[in-house]
């Protein structure tokens, strides 16, 4: 076989491996809750990327049930670190349910960040009741060479306190069971 023949071959080849494998998510992208959402409170979400390899530039936009909160304010991650030198913005929060195109990059040469990394927090008051679902879109992450990173994200629900009404409906409940298997047994036992 010629080898230019055999450069071409390989190079196929690596394409169709490329293409048969499956890409290893090894970061995850994440929005933490501070705590349970009760009408009438505060809740802060936390947007993390945990295990990434390299993190020099980033950037995402996110919905959320505007029903259910409202956008308070942001404040900074730890991306940039103590005295990091780079740039971060939280993103538009003007049209309520969405965070548009949040970003940030480190300038300079070295290495980016490796770990697990706080990008920002958001606080929401809590307008409504039940739980909400917040969802990623337009997230690109990039490591100091200028390369995609892959980052596994996919929607997630923010857990309510349940209703004072649940409560009393699973006590109920439970009494129920416990006088019925009372029942049960007083029938069963010879008197």
């Amino acid at each position: 076989m010629h080898p230019k023949h055999f450069k071409h071959l390989l190079g196929m080849a690596a394409l169709l491996g490329a293409f048969a494998s499956p890409v290893a998510f090894a970061a995850t992208l994440t929005a933490a809750q501070s705590a349970p959402l009760v009408a009438g409170g505060t809740v802060a979400l936390d947007i993390e990327v945990a295990g990434i390899a390299d993190l020099t530039a980033y950037q995402y936009s996110f919905v959320y049930d505007s029903t259910v909160l409202q956008f308070a304010g942001y404040t900074d991650g730890n991306f940039l670190g103590a005295g990091g030198n780079g740039y971060i913005d939280g993103g538009d929060a003007a049209t309520p349910g969405v965070i548009s195109y949040a970003s940030g990059a480190l300038f300079g040469t070295g290495p980016g960040v490796t770990g697990s990394v706080s990008l920002a927090r958001y606080t929401f008051k809590v307008i409504g009741g039940g739980s909400a679902t917040v969802n990623f879109s337009d997230v690109l992450f990039l490591d100091s060479s200028v390369g995609d990173i892959a980052v596994q994200y996919g929607p997630q629900v923010l857990a309510a306190v349940p209703e004072p009404s649940a409560y009393l409906m699973f006590g109920a409940g439970l009494a129920m069971l416990g006088a019925l298997r009372r029942r049960t047994r007083v029938g069963r036992d010879p008197a």
